[in-house]
């Protein structure tokens, strides 16, 4: 997914902030200053004593049970990422969850599941094709239980079928008595 130049891009915007440069310098001191290590934000600073950060060729890596993935701490890049795993190379969008696999695959930012939810809610085919306004779907009137046969009948048309007999007929009439069901 990473071309060699923009490896080098995130290189770039990695020393740039403050969390990922500490992280970065961090192995030219051995692992030792402690007050640098403590001046990282709260969930950098746990992930770094729980030992999740690596530094290979000058990019941050996080490390998660059997996987490891770049650490992204420039908005630029956050934004290019999502918009990149939202999205199918047929330009349609991906479902939350789908982006959310996308992601993880790739990066890691301390924000990263907020910052997905966030971006395929704002994401304007989201919108299109997860509407959840309005009216739940349901029945619109309550269909009274019958006492006797043929009190409540539902009639409806089968359509669409493979053409049959003389005449090709492709469409079946079913009428169904709610009081036995048949």
């Amino acid at each position: 997914m990473w071309e060699q130049n923009s490896l080098r891009k995130l290189e770039k915007a990695t020393s740039k902030t403050k969390n990922c440069h500490i992280l970065t310098s961090l192995p030219d001191k051995d692992y030792k200053d402690l007050s640098l290590a403590n001046s990282l934000d709260y969930i950098w600073k746990k992930s770094y004593y729980n030992g999740i950060f690596h530094l290979f060729d000058g990019i941050l890596y996080h490390r998660f049970r059997h996987t490891c993935v770049m650490v992204l701490c420039s908005r630029i890049l956050i934004n290019k990422i999502l918009l990149e795993c939202n999205k199918k190379i047929d330009s349609r969008d991906l479902s939350e969850d789908r982006t959310m696999e996308r992601v993880k695959t790739y990066d890691w930012w301390p924000s990263w599941r907020k910052d997905v939810i966030e971006y395929c809610h704002s994401c304007e085919g989201f919108q299109k094709t997860n509407n959840t306004t309005g009216e739940r779907f349901g029945l619109s009137i309550h269909i009274q239980e019958p006492s006797t046969p043929w009190e409540v009948v539902h009639i409806n048309w089968v359509t669409a079928l493979p053409p049959v007999g003389e005449k090709y007929y492709n469409a079946c009439h079913v009428i169904v008595d709610r009081y036995r069901k048949i």
